[in-house]
């Protein structure tokens, strides 16, 4: 009796040992258990990361364990009571293992389990490949089963696609909710977000577009671009439209050096470079990926008819990932970009400031759905051109016309409404 007694404690430890694996095993995190292999270097993650190529064999493995543990256990217990207690027994084993069953080997190995997915996963690698061998003629006869009903019933086992691995992983991203790793978890989102976001969206429009006419003497290029905070100028002919080459500063600034003042000498058309024109629907992934490719960092955005819209930079794709990268030419020239703050809550904003940057830089939550810039966003709001003057307050905004050119909304007031909230 004793020594039954004592197996049934074994075969009930065996089942929450079995119970707690499966809990961890399909609980824990690839993503993590690979990071330990590949940077840590821990021979259990490897070993969980062999196991976790053929989950399925795992998951029979544990429960094939816990299940036989538990039948052995009952019976075992019952047929102890029954010696002890006559018919009458069955009713009592029947009540003990239900209970210890219930909250021994199921609930609270489970709790644990679910709270320690990660840690008790690589604890536990190394027995589980001992049972994954031990019932490997079980499992292949179970898996045969199963994968023969799968197939009698139609359905397809392996139903994961690409766009279900890519959801999977926005949904990590944004259930991750600790304070430590904010700025790589927007980061993260900002990546995937490259996939559905086009140069239009973070292109400086042609509106603001510093170029130069290739025409005009060398002396008078050279004075214009001596204070410009740009690497990189377009060059147009006839008409600002034409872009024809595109001149880097510092090969400019080179040719005068070695030219002295002989700048009649310098021939621009030899000296630029041949514009890169890319369509305006192209996404910043396959973009950012043209511009490894070409090893550039500037192309020229034009639409379907080949009209130029603005030009994209490789700063602008990264600026979508790690947020804006001002250096000193770009905070003593805030007004280029054509938002000058009055306040912590009031900005004066010119129309064509794409609705992506005022998000990004303020924390704001304007929609971006209907427009790309903020004049376009007043008018798909109000259905018409405002007139100068004329305020507007929309999700806790109060926008306000200051200039209005032609049908062209060119300087607009952004004041961010205080939420009154009233408590009874």
């Amino acid at each position: 009796m004793i020594i039954s007694i004592a197996a049934v404690v074994i075969l009930l430890m065996l089942s929450a040992f079995f119970s707690g694996s499966e809990t961890a095993l399909t609980g824990a995190s690839q993503a993590f258990v690979i990071d330990q292999e590949k940077n840590a270097h821990n021979p259990r993650a490897k070993l969980l990361n062999r196991l976790f190529q053929k989950r399925d064999n795992l998951i029979i493995t544990t429960l094939v364990g816990s299940n036989l543990s538990n039948t052995l256990a009952t019976s075992l217990s019952t047929s102890v009571l029954i010696s002890l207690f006559g018919r009458e027994g069955v009713a009592y084993a029947t009540i003990i293992m239900t209970f210890l069953v219930l909250v021994y080997t199921d609930m609270l190995p489970k709790s644990y389990a679910v709270r320690n997915a990660n840690k008790m996963a690589l604890l536990v690698a190394s027995p589980i490949n001992f049972f994954v061998r031990l019932f490997s003629p079980a499992v292949w006869f179970l898996q045969f089963i199963v994968n023969y009903t799968f197939k009698l019933a139609g359905a397809n086992k392996n139903s994961s696609s690409a766009t279900d691995s890519l959801a999977e992983v926005r949904g990590a991203i944004y259930m991750y909710d600790g304070n430590d790793a904010l700025q790589e978890k927007a980061m993260l989102k900002s990546i995937l977000d490259l996939t559905d976001i086009h140069v239009y969206d973070v292109m400086n429009h042609r509106r603001n577009l510093f170029s130069l006419d290739i025409d005009l003497p060398v002396e008078e290029i050279l004075n214009r671009v001596k204070n410009c905070p740009f690497s990189r100028i377009p060059l147009y002919k006839n008409r600002p439209e034409n872009i024809v080459g595109v001149i880097r500063i510092k090969t400019l600034l080179k040719e005068a050096v070695e030219h002295h003042n002989n700048y009649e000498n310098i021939k621009i058309e030899e000296i630029m470079t041949k514009p890169w024109f890319i369509p305006d629907n192209t996404t910043l992934m396959q973009q950012l990926q043209l511009f490894r490719a070409r090893r550039e960092h500037f192309a020229i955005v034009v639409d379907e008819y080949g009209v130029l819209q603005g030009i994209v930079t490789l700063e602008d794709i990264l600026e979508e990932i790690v947020g804006d990268i001002n250096d000193e030419s770009d905070i003593s020239n805030l007004d280029i970009m054509g938002i000058r703050k009055i306040n912590d809550s009031c900005f004066i904003v010119d129309g064509q400031v794409p609705i992506r940057d005022l998000n990004r830089k303020y924390g704001w939550n304007i929609s971006d759905d209907n427009a790309v810039t903020i004049a376009g966003y007043l008018m798909d709001m109000t259905r018409s051109i405002p007139s100068e003057g004329q305020k507007f307050i929309f999700d806790d905004f109060q926008y306000e016309i200051l200039k209005r050119n032609k049908n062209q909304l060119s300087l607009i007031k952004i004041t961010r409404q205080e939420k009154t909230r009233t408590e009874k």
